[in-house]
């Protein structure tokens, strides 16, 4: 295995990707409504990436047709956009999206409530976000890979959650998934050394119930077994020689974080 690590400009580049994905977030979920399909966010997704200068990471990327996935309910990533499905209110949906900035990639994602969502809902959406923090207060140079795993996964199955398996994280640069692999369930083996420089998607995958998952039809959308809610939180950060810099965090939640 063989984990980049990216130079002082590499990073500059990363920044900016960076930037440019959580302004897209940002003023993607400032449109969100129920009655709008799914298709109809991909096409406005696209829309905002482009008008930055950017370049849709997932589209056709092995074959995906959409620039967004957009995923609802029980569906844990890679939903295909469609002008067949439309939001509702009480809906949970999952924006996973990545741009390309100057030949580098940034990799985030979102899940938001449609309108009044249930209790159930809303704590399974707050507590997939706050995995993500658990598992990142060790992504510090010098540590090893999966304390950030075993941090994630230890938290969200405090409260019953089941952690999808079969997905896991990536490291990203220059192309959208690189070394290392970064599951979000407790690892036997430590995993590399973490160095400053390295840049990593972390993004726990989170069930309300079980952590098993199928593929449809379609062999992109995946689901939970058991048909219960799912949540996704990513983002794209740096190791560094202190604590790690999130590097797709919206201003909103800079803003709320101060």
């Amino acid at each position: 295995m063989s984990v980049s690590i990216k130079s002082a400009r590499e990073i500059e580049l990363m920044r900016a990707a960076g930037k440019i994905l959580a302004k897209v977030h940002e003023n993607l979920e400032k449109e969100l409504k129920a009655g709008m399909s799914t298709l109809d966010i991909d096409r406005l997704g696209e829309e905002i990436i482009r008008s930055f200068g950017c370049i849709p990471s997932f589209k056709n990327y092995n074959g995906y047709p959409a620039s967004v996935c957009v995923s609802v309910n029980d569906e844990v990533v890679h939903g295909i956009p469609t002008k067949k499905r439309h939001l509702q209110e009480g809906d949970i949906v999952s924006l996973d999206i990545g741009v390309i900035y100057k030949g580098y990639h940034s990799d985030a994602a979102r899940t938001h409530g449609i309108g009044e969502i249930s209790k159930e809902a809303a704590l399974l959406i707050e507590r997939t976000r706050q995995s993500f923090f658990e598992g990142i207060k060790y992504a510090k140079e010098g540590n090893h890979l999966h304390e950030i795993s075993n941090a994630v996964g230890a938290y969200a199955e405090s409260f019953g959650y089941g952690v999808v398996r079969d997905l896991v994280g990536h490291g990203i640069g220059t192309h959208l998934h690189e070394d290392p692999q970064i599951p979000n369930f407790t690892q036997k083996s430590r995993g590399v050394r973490l160095k400053a420089g390295m840049t990593l998607a972390v993004e726990p995958m989170i069930n309300a119930g079980r952590f098993d998952v199928l593929w449809q039809e379609d062999n992109w959308t995946v689901v939970t077994q058991d048909h219960s809610l799912s949540a996704h939180y990513e983002n794209t950060i740096l190791v560094t020689t202190g604590e790690p810099e999130i590097l797709t965090l919206t201003p909103s939640e800079i803003d709320n974080s101060l």
